[in-house]
């Protein structure tokens, strides 16, 4: 099965790639496609990219994921994360192949009290969110084989993420503030690569996963604040030190786009869809990508 993937730049997308490179199982070829070859800010390309690849199966980890820049740049937010992926849907339809397209918690409000099941109600609370709940929504009117994978709070070893960022700023400073009334589930990008390779097994082998919405996120949650001090609880072991974290709300850190304040998924449908599907908790996802970032480092 050839299958394509967006956003190979990306940490989804990356993460996917290399993964699948070292995958055993036969079958699966993966082409990674960059901007250069498909650009979901220039719809109009992607017919040609998929004659180009012939692909079985799309998967696309591609978005605009500026949350607080799109309020300024509504039109191209809705470009990549509407009509990009609406292209895909009918270049997919077209030619009668399947389509995994990674979306993300920001389409629900945040006022909600239990894990969000993929049926709630969708009311987003900014351009980010309402963009990428417009592709949901062209996806589902223009291809009936499609999977659409909600996930949150994503990071990796490599890339602009959370993580990361708290390294970076918490290497020289004492202190920091950090948001502790948004809630939700890190996750980190290679577990959501692994998900996908999973579903792709699952249709390679003729037992695929029903087409719909279903969500996708390590297991259990937290708060901002509280991954930020499991990321220092780690750091101090290599730096010897720690910065004090300081819980702040979400008012005391006022962004152009506001954020949903409780943003855990219900992933229940998709376990039980795909029972082999691999899934652990935060800190233990946690624990090896923070093993390679400083691997990573130590090798620079």
């Amino acid at each position: 099965m050839r299958v394509l993937v967006t956003g190979v730049t990306g940490q989804v997308g990356g993460a996917l790639v290399r993964m699948a490179a070292d995958d055993a199982a036969a079958g699966i070829e993966i082409v990674g496609v960059g901007r250069d070859r498909l650009d979901l800010a220039q719809p109009g390309l992607v017919d040609g990219a998929l004659d180009a690849v012939r692909p079985d199966l799309v998967v696309n980890p591609a978005a605009y994921t500026a949350v607080d820049k799109a309020e300024q740049e509504r039109d191209l937010a809705f470009t990549i994360n509407r009509d990009g992926p609406a292209a895909l849907a009918a270049a997919c339809a077209e030619r009668k192949i399947g389509l995994i397209h990674v979306s993300t918690d920001y389409v629900f409000d945040g006022e909600g009290t239990r894990p969000y099941r993929p049926s709630d109600p969708v009311s987003p609370l900014g351009v980010y969110g309402a963009s990428k709940e417009a592709g949901e929504t062209a996806i589902r009117h223009a291809l009936e084989d499609h999977l659409i994978l909600r996930t949150a709070w994503v990071y990796a070893a490599r890339g602009a993420n959370f993580m990361n960022t708290m390294l970076r700023v918490g290497k020289d400073r004492d202190e920091l503030r950090v948001v502790d009334d948004q809630h939700g589930t890190p996750t980190a990008a290679v577990d959501i690569a692994a998900a996908i390779l999973a579903l792709v097994r699952a249709r390679m082998e003729a037992s695929p996963v029903a087409p719909g919405t279903y969500h996708y996120t390590a297991d259990g949650e937290t708060t901002w604040h509280g991954f930020a001090e499991a990321i220092f609880a780690r750091a101090e072991r290599h730096w010897g030190r720690r910065p004090t974290v300081q819980a702040i709300p979400s008012a005391e850190y006022p962004t152009p786009a506001k954020r949903p304040a409780y943003s855990v998924l219900d992933t229940t449908a998709l376990i039980e869809a795909l029972p082999t599907l691999p899934h652990r908790s935060w800190q233990t996802a946690l624990d090896e990508v923070f093993a390679a970032r400083m691997a990573a480092e130590e090798t620079v």
